[in-house]
């Protein structure tokens, strides 16, 4: 059984750190589109290739049309958060006590 606890030990750290730097990428690109950045930037397509299909489901699901100030970073960022504390501590407590 230890090695199921170590396997699900190992899927919560990696599940952690994809996560974190999911949500620093979602806070660059948020903080990008207020600088106006070059488009024909590499960085810029690579960020904006990699969040944009989260995003726009986001802003599907939740209409703020009229509003001006698009929210679906945030949304995306709380969403985020929940699945680590949620999903990533399940994982961990569950490994814990398989070990």
């Amino acid at each position: 059984m230890f090695i199921l606890g170590n396997l699900l030990s190992a899927t919560a750290q990696v599940l952690s750190i994809v996560l974190k730097l999911y949500m620093w990428i979602i806070i660059i690109r948020a903080l990008l589109s207020w600088v106006n950045p070059d488009p024909y930037n590499p960085i810029v397509q690579f960020l904006y290739s990699i969040t944009e299909p989260v995003l726009l489901r986001v802003r599907q699901l939740v209409p703020m049309s009229g509003i001006g100030i698009d929210f679906s970073p945030i949304i995306v960022l709380l969403a985020i958060v929940f699945i680590e504390e949620f999903v990533v501590h399940s994982l961990a407590t569950m490994a814990m006590q398989l070990q």
